[in-house]
């Protein structure tokens, strides 16, 4: 099967989305199936005023369908709801053809934290995307179940895993710190909710890793955290695993990749009771969930991280690759675009 995946979340972009999707591509090639990509790259692009640093795509009607037709998928999916994913829903829409989405991201949240728009109006938004779609995907049933309560219809799991090759207890950075390490790993920015965690009277010492808009802002306001910047591959596997605890503050990420990491390298996880936590925790001895994220912080601190490993083992990237294949096995792109537009030697991206 080809399968083409329209996001606007791409390299060099550093988040749950792009991590998924590349691990997710890595493990359906494994099984036979081809995952290509249609991404920003090519497309000129514009900053967002209210989200320092990033940048969005501005497609246009007609590289849309040649980098599509150059794909000739069997099934089309789109992942995000930026430009080029609306571009691609328009062009599947005009040719009456069947796709599917994944709702990743709570867009209604992230905006209204930052400008004085409606949440009703952002899920207004997402529901009408959304609808068009032959399902949308999620990743937990927390999730499902509360978007279905939103209005969402035709709603399909589709899990997450982490590689417990990269993600592992036998490589530990050399951290010299005073002891308990609570740590935080992700974008610092305002909808990752970080001052709950970084305004915490915690013995030893609290490490953020990351970058973000709020980085400068929130070193100044909390001298005593150690902020170690962005970290990648097996350095960033290294030093989660040199953690005792990690602190997952969020109350707006939809599953929190990140979570299986920490606990693929033998990290306990700390949480409030939201969707994210709830799913991946819920009553298993790998982390404590609580309103009181102090409290939670504390509790996980007496965790085993030998259960905490093994538990990250039974979440293999394959096993969500197996799920997201399944659910388009009957959603197949109608044959016009296989059969009229096969465009030798060009790819998806247009490089």
């Amino acid at each position: 099967m080809r399968i083409l995946i329209a996001t606007d979340a791409w390299h060099p972009q550093v988040n749950g989305v792009v991590r998924t999707l590349t691990s997710l591509a890595a493990s359906a090639s494994a099984l036979g199936a081809k995952v290509q990509f249609l991404v920003p790259e090519g497309f000129p692009s514009v900053g967002v005023p209210t989200y320092p640093g990033l940048r969005i795509a501005l497609p246009n009607k007609r590289e849309i369908a040649r980098r599509i037709e150059a794909a000739a998928p069997d099934a089309i999916h789109i992942a995000t709801e930026g430009p080029i994913g609306w571009a691609v829903r328009a062009y599947c829409r005009r040719r009456k053809l069947k796709f599917t989405t994944s709702y990743t991201t709570r867009f209604p949240e992230y905006i209204a934290v930052r400008s004085i728009i409606p949440l009703s109006w952002g899920y207004e938004v997402l529901r009408r995307f959304h609808a068009a779609g032959a399902m949308t995907m999620v990743a937990t049933k927390s999730l499902r179940k509360e978007l279905a309560s939103r209005g969402f219809g035709r709603l399909g799991t589709w899990g997450r895993g982490v590689d417990t090759d990269l993600f592992t207890p036998d490589h530990v950075a050399a951290l010299d710190l005073p002891r308990p390490i609570f740590m935080n790993v992700g974008r610092v920015a305002v909808e990752k909710n970080l001052e709950a965690f970084l305004s915490l009277q915690l013995p030893g010492t609290k490490v953020v890793i990351g970058d973000g808009p709020q980085r400068a802002e929130l070193t100044r306001r909390y001298p005593t955290v150690k902020f170690l910047g962005e970290k990648t591959g097996r350095d960033l596997a290294a030093h989660v695993a040199a953690a005792d605890v990690f602190v997952f503050p969020s109350l707006t990420d939809t599953f929190g990749v990140v979570q299986l990491e920490a606990l693929a390298c033998g990290t306990p996880v700390a949480a409030f009771p939201v969707t994210g936590p709830i799913d991946v925790i819920a009553d298993q001895p790998v982390g404590a969930i609580d309103a009181d994220l102090q409290q939670a912080c504390m509790r996980a601190l007496g965790m085993s991280r030998e259960t905490c490993r093994s538990f990250a083992l039974e979440h293999s990237w394959e096993s969500s690759a197996r799920q997201f294949i399944g659910n388009l096995s009957d959603l197949r792109a109608s044959s016009p675009v296989r059969s009229a537009y096969r465009i030798a030697g060009k790819t998806a991206t247009g490089s």
